[in-house]
């Protein structure tokens, strides 16, 4: 029942992101900057992972290139090459670095010659959504890639990293259905608000 009704959210919750000008992205991209980088858990990171925007997704790019001008170290994902295996790990990036494009045409560090971070030993994770709702529910590609490499989260009392989602404003749905493996927010930032999720 979740499986179904989420593919028919995220159908309709991509369009509506996809339908968003250039223009508006740009627009957007700066808001959610200035939205993102006043959190005192941005402030006080060391070590962000993030992600190079598709799709119409809100682009991180403006963070990343603050993150990288302040001294913060920044990383982004690179998915296994294997369509069968759907682990990622996440590389060192710097603003200006090369990207090489994975199996979706999405750009990711080569990985060579460097070591990926831990996930458990990120400060911050801001990942991209389809969908979310005001309970701090998301709804991500439904590749679980996420999922996978945070599932620690759901059984550790250790809070780090923090997981932000990160969305345009028209992607929020009103009650999104949930399931045991969704990894939690602790905040969702858009380019009209910050959610703090409230703890069940």
């Amino acid at each position: 029942m979740n499986s179904a009704l989420k593919s028919k959210l995220r159908l309709a919750l991509r369009a509506k992101r996809q339908s968003l000008s250039g223009d508006q992205q740009k627009v957007a991209a700066q808001q959610l900057m200035r939205r993102l980088i006043r959190l005192p858990a941005f402030r006080n990171a060391r070590h962000i992972a993030a992600y190079i925007a598709s799709d119409g997704e809100i682009s991180p790019a403006p963070v990343l290139r603050f993150a990288n001008l302040n001294a913060k170290h920044c990383y982004l994902p690179k998915i296994s090459p294997s369509a069968t295996n759907k682990s990622m790990a996440f590389y060192p990036y710097h603003h200006r670095q090369q990207l090489t494009p994975n199996r979706y045409g999405i750009g990711e560090p080569s990985g060579l010659h460097r070591h990926p971070q831990a996930p458990h030993k990120l400060d911050l994770v801001l990942l991209p959504l389809t969908g979310f709702d005001k309970k701090g529910r998301r709804l991500g590609m439904g590749g679980g890639y996420y999922d996978r490499a945070f599932a620690f989260k759901r059984n550790s009392k250790n809070r780090k990293p923090l997981m932000i989602g990160l969305a345009h404003h028209c992607q929020e749905a009103h009650n999104l259905p949930n399931d045991n493996w969704d990894i939690p927010l602790d905040f969702i930032v858009t380019d009209r608000q910050v959610i703090k999720v409230k703890k069940r």
